[in-house]
């Protein structure tokens, strides 16, 4: 297990010792077996592993959509397993987006209309304009779901997530409904969006080669991180062959 150390950036959400068990009838599903994560602020990471692996119940526990069933999670001084209920929603609604594989979009609302969902409940929120002009959809915010592409339907999920400025963005398989142009047009989009907002990335995946995008790569296997690797360089995405 590679296990780098970062020593100049910032720790922006720590996990350590976590543990997550599920009970299916009599038999016992260790989901997550003793995983540490550090994400760093401002910093793309990329969450590598087969499905199954631990991927997706790491992703929704750091960002406060499910609990562990030990172990710890904090979010700069704010220690997740021991907020309630009422603060987790709060903590997911100021702190996080999530962009999923399918993009959960209102079909009777327009691209501009459903990112105003979010800024309209948020504190210092982009404008609707301003977070589909980052996405590359100024030309289509009057667009509804049933008049865009899958790229599109998932730009707008993106801008969506990260209209509220979001400290963490959360991706579990973005690419995972769209073809291989479209799906490297959406990686160049949360690419871009990182370094221009500066905003925390996490890309879980089970597509080895969008490993090379990131700064730091982690691959899971069976509930364990098993390897952890600090890229020098990250790739363009455009380079990247899957």
């Amino acid at each position: 297990m590679v296990n780098q150390m970062l020593p100049d950036k910032e720790v922006i959400l720590s996990a350590r010792k976590l543990c997550k068990v599920y009970l299916m009838g009599e038999v016992t599903v260790n989901a997550l077996k003793n995983v540490d994560l550090d994400l760093y602020k401002g910093d793309l990471t990329v969450l590598l592993g087969a499905s199954g692996s631990g991927k997706s119940t790491l992703l929704n526990i750091i960002g406060g959509l499910d609990v562990a069933s030990s172990g710890s999670v904090f979010y700069l001084d704010q220690d997740l397993s021991k907020l309630t209920d009422r603060e987790l929603t709060n903590y997911r609604r100021l702190n996080v987006g999530f962009v999923f594989q399918f993009y959960n979009l209102i079909s009777s609302l327009t691209a501009r209309e459903n990112v105003a969902l979010v800024t309209d409940i948020s504190i210092d929120p982009m404008t609707p304009e301003e977070a589909l002009e980052l996405v590359g959809l100024q030309g289509r915010m009057d667009h509804f779901p049933s008049q865009l592409s899958g790229g599109e339907q998932q730009r707008v999920a993106i801008a969506r997530a990260i209209a509220k400025r979001p400290k963490i963005l959360l991706c579990d398989e973005p690419t995972g409904a769209l073809d291989v142009k479209t799906g490297k047009l959406v990686l160049s989009v949360l690419d871009q969006v990182n370094r221009q907002t500066e905003t925390t990335t996490a890309i879980i995946t089970h597509n080895v080669a969008i490993g090379g995008m990131g700064d730091v790569v982690i691959r899971m296997s069976s509930g364990e991180v098993v390897e952890r690797i600090e890229n020098e360089t990250r790739t363009n995405v455009e380079e990247i062959e899957w």
